[in-house]
């Protein structure tokens, strides 16, 4: 069984709340796509915006290797002849080897939301689909509301999708555009729908009811060929069926091979970087691409995937290339802390003081509010200092925040830090748009001469959560700060009641973290 992949984060996808893609950002998406080997990527529709027209004008430019590009619009306008449609002439104009043209299949939608009559409805799926195979189209009838349409009139429903066929269709994509259908419902419709038409059906869900992967991998089942969905399930509302878990699933789980295992291999990567472009972040707990989606935390667990990895992962990692992780915390047993020190390339054996020592920490500094899942640099510091093979490049001698403000005018934040360094007092004056900017800055001017290679390091992101809300403004935070050079990123973590010291103590293992690795 062959399964054609068809993309519409370009144009499904775009409409997710929170995303704006810029025509740069449609171009590059539209090759990671291709590099990733979906058959065909719809770029919009050309006739609702110009960013969308001028993608296509752009597109052609740009050499693709397994990807056909589809231009997307709905049917004529009712009582409009086809060849006076401006949507439809704008659609050709694209000029796209594929179109996608969704028409109602809902009688609710055809009399209540394009007022006009059933009858006239069929005609505008007729003309149009007909016009663009006379346009040496490949078409793609996208049935709009076809299974809340089916349980609602089947015989409409029916004589929507075979008038597309007879006007030559070459897929009939039965859509769940509200997203409300249950895999069982799509596998009895699409069995009745398979026995009434010839032409390859296709399948585009809706993630309304948390079904859209289930759905699509029911129709694939019942023999549809033709998937569309959106990487990282982007859309409109709950977003679309998400190609990140049905590809996969497709080819791992069902055996088909609806791309290579090469590029199978690229689809975490190509997850997160479609995620950066859209300036999202990507869910850590999303399946198969997701950062935890391999992640191990309970020691019973841990133990188990040492032995063997099929104890707790229903595939392997690196076939969708994502890799494993374990992760340390208050659930944690000492198969975690060997594993992690055997990633940090130390020895340590399961007998060594060190180790329940290190075990025993762990689980005071997680009760008073540390969590070294997002901050696991803070983690290999704690774990090489324990064990005597990092020591601290500097310490504080003491710091002093002050906050001036003056009437609407933005305040002026300056912190005043001394530190030992190397046997000597140092010390120096940062500014900065709040204390933690104004810290950092200080800090910096004193280390900087010193140690020069710190230079490279950039904050990336700072996170603060507040511990016990109950506690009103005495309550513990937990600073998470994200870190990285021109080669690594790191997360490290402070916490304490006061805000500045919290992120203070994840400010300076970050610094602590970079001079570790650059002394090896």
């Amino acid at each position: 069984m062959q399964v054609k992949l068809f993309d519409t984060t370009l144009r499904d996808g775009a409409q997710t709340e929170g995303i704006s893609f810029s025509l740069e950002d449609k171009l590059k998406i539209a090759k990671l796509l291709d590099e990733l080997g979906i058959h065909y990527i719809e770029g919009g529709w050309p006739g609702s915006n110009p960013k969308d027209i001028e993608f296509f004008k752009a597109i052609k430019d740009v050499k693709l290797k397994n990807a056909k590009i589809v231009a997307f619009s709905s049917t004529r306008r009712p009582k409009v002849k086809i060849e006076e449609d401006l949507n439809i002439a704008t659609l050709l104009a694209a000029d796209t080897p594929a179109v996608a043209i969704f028409g109602k299949c809902w009688d609710f939608h055809v009399t209540d939301a394009l007022k006009t009559t059933l009858e006239e409805n069929l005609a505008m799926i007729k003309d149009t689909v007909a016009y663009a195979k006379q346009a040496g189209k490949e078409v793609i009838f996208d049935a709009e509301h076809f299974f809340d349409g089916y349980k609602a009139n089947k015989s409409y429903a029916l004589k929507c999708l075979k008038t597309a066929e007879a006007a030559g269709a070459d897929v009939l994509c039965l859509c769940d555009t509200n997203g409300g259908s249950l895999s069982y419902e799509v596998q009895k419709i699409i069995k009745e729908v398979k026995r009434k038409v010839r032409k390859p059906l296709g399948i585009h869900a809706h993630n309304d009811s948390e079904c859209a992967v289930s759905v699509t991998g029911m129709a694939v089942n019942c023999g549809c060929t033709h998937v569309q969905g959106t990487i990282n399930g982007y859309g409109e509302r709950c977003g679309n069926a998400n190609l990140c878990s049905i590809i996969p699933i497709l080819k791992l789980k069902a055996g088909i091979d609806c791309l290579s295992d090469i590029q199978l291999k690229r689809l975490t990567d190509i997850s997160r970087h479609v995620a950066e472009i859209a300036n999202l972040p990507q869910s850590a707990h999303q399946p198969f691409v997701g950062r935890s989606a391999f992640s191990h935390k309970g020691g019973i667990h841990v133990s188990a995937v040492t032995k063997n990895p099929g104890t707790y992962e229903h595939v392997k990692p690196e076939l969708v290339g994502n890799e494993r992780r374990v992760t340390v915390s208050e659930l944690s047993g000492i198969s975690n802390l060997l594993v992690k020190a055997k990633e940090y390339k130390v020895d340590l054996k399961k007998e060594a003081p060190e180790a329940k020592k290190l075990i025993a920490v762990l689980k005071e500094m997680e009760h008073q509010g540390y969590s070294f899942e997002e901050g696991e640099a803070s983690f290999e510091l704690l774990l090489k200092r324990t064990l005597g093979l990092s020591k601290p490049s500097f310490t504080l001698v003491d710091f002093l925040i002050e906050t001036h403000k003056e009437g609407g005018r933005d305040p002026i934040v300056t912190a005043h830090i001394k530190l030992m360094v190397k046997g000597k007092d140092e010390e120096a004056t940062g500014t900065g748009d709040g204390p933690v900017n104004a810290i950092d800055n200080a800090l910096r001017k004193v280390l900087e001469t010193i140690y020069p290679e710190i230079k490279s390091v950039k904050l990336t992101d700072y996170k603060v959560r507040v511990l016990d809300s109950a506690a009103g403004t005495a309550a513990k935070v937990r600073v998470i700060v994200e870190s990285s050079d021109e080669t690594k990123s790191w997360g490290t973590v402070g916490v304490s009641t006061n805000v500045i010291e919290a992120s203070w103590l994840a400010l300076v293992d970050s610094i602590e973290y970079k001079l570790m690795m650059s002394n090896g």
